[in-house]
């Protein structure tokens, strides 16, 4: 097993840059996902640790051994590719014992690591198939199990769930977390959806525009985003956010509504701020703010609603069965405590 560290890491695509001194600690045995939307540079770093990508500046470390000059073949690494990467002329075992053979291990000693690596993933009854007979689940699991085969220091994962569906996502999620928590090996994973990144790491680096935007326990970033891009990102449905200003102790938004302040904010009366609540943190108030009812969504865990107050649109979800219809008032009331304020101009916390 291995630490992974990132120093003032940069990337230029001839004199594009994509990555602007990234810096990031990665403990050993630590599951971090990199998180962000689609360019963000998020894959780039995950193949310049791979060895797949040069390095423009800065310095990459797996075990305080500096490895930007380093043959992707000796980072003792293994990486699990989004489409899966298998030889379709091979076999299952085939798959998963090719790197050893490459390696020039006897045949004993490839049997007996396809046999753990397949019985941790319950690919065992499925050696003697060849991948066009296999469901998608099952060839990312001899995708994983390729990689587990080799024993690396480190594993990298990139995007390895989004061709799957839905119901196989949710699956493979809890299977792969398994999977580390048994193997304890560091695990470097990549994403664009934050769902996957909340249930999975044990840090998140939320990335933008080749820049980190904050790193953090999953339960750190939604509790305590450090800016407006991080708050929109992780949690779903997204925060709401108002424009407006402090006066007299509250928030007044445009249409001239005044919300509710946490207790002990930082921001100066006639500030204009941006205001953050969370769909799940509104609640259903008999005194509350009357919001406009415009679309109802029932999931069966709980409910919801898209609303207006003024032109503001506020998303709530809502554990009680909503029954109002399009065009009724809904009063509903933020819970102070967890509400967000962020500088309107900067975009970051107060």
């Amino acid at each position: 097993m291995a630490s992974v560290s990132f120093r003032d890491v940069r990337k230029n695509f001839g004199s594009t840059p994509v990555l602007h001194g990234v810096s990031v600690d990665i403990e050993d045995g630590q599951f971090v996902v990199l998180v962000g939307p689609s360019g963000c540079g998020k894959s780039t770093l995950l193949r310049m640790l791979a060895g797949l990508e040069n390095i423009s500046g800065g310095e990459i470390a797996i075990s305080d051994r500096v490895v930007n000059t380093v043959p992707p073949k000796d980072r003792d690494i293994a990486m699990v590719f989004q489409n899966y990467a298998l030889y379709p002329h091979m076999t299952v075992f085939q798959n998963m014992a090719f790197s050893l053979k490459l390696a020039g291990a006897p045949k004993e000693v490839m049997e007996q690591e396809v046999q753990k690596a397949s019985k941790i993933l319950g690919l065992d009854q499925l050696l003697h198939r060849y991948p066009r007979q296999l469901s998608g689940g099952q060839r990312q699991r001899v995708a994983m199990g390729r990689a587990i085969v080799r024993n690396p220091q480190v594993f990298l994962f990139d995007e390895p769930l989004s061709n799957l569906d839905a119901k196989l996502r949710v699956q493979m999620r809890a299977e792969i977390k398994d999977l580390h928590q048994r193997l304890n090996v560091t695990t470097v994973y990549v994403t664009h959806d934050q769902i996957e990144a909340m249930t999975m790491a044990d840090k998140i680096v939320v990335m933008n525009h080749g820049r980190i935007e904050q790193a953090g326990t999953p339960l750190e970033l939604y509790d305590r985003p450090a800016n407006i891009f991080v708050a929109g990102f992780i949690g779903s449905p997204a925060m709401n956010m108002l424009a407006g200003r402090i006066s007299q102790g509250a928030f007044v938004d445009a249409s001239g509504t005044r919300w509710p302040l946490p207790s002990g904010h930082r921001a100066k009366d006639g500030a204009e701020v941006i205001y953050g609540i969370r769909p799940e943190h509104l609640r259903l108030d008999p005194d509350g703010i009357a919001a406009r009812v415009h679309v109802v969504e029932p999931t069966g865990s709980e409910t919801q609603v898209l609303m207006r107050v003024g032109e503001a649109t506020l998303m709530g979800a809502f554990r009680e069965r909503v029954t109002a219809k399009r065009g009724e008032a809904l009063p509903v009331s933020p819970d102070p405590a967890l509400v967000h304020l962020f500088d309107k101009t900067t975009g970051q916390r107060l």
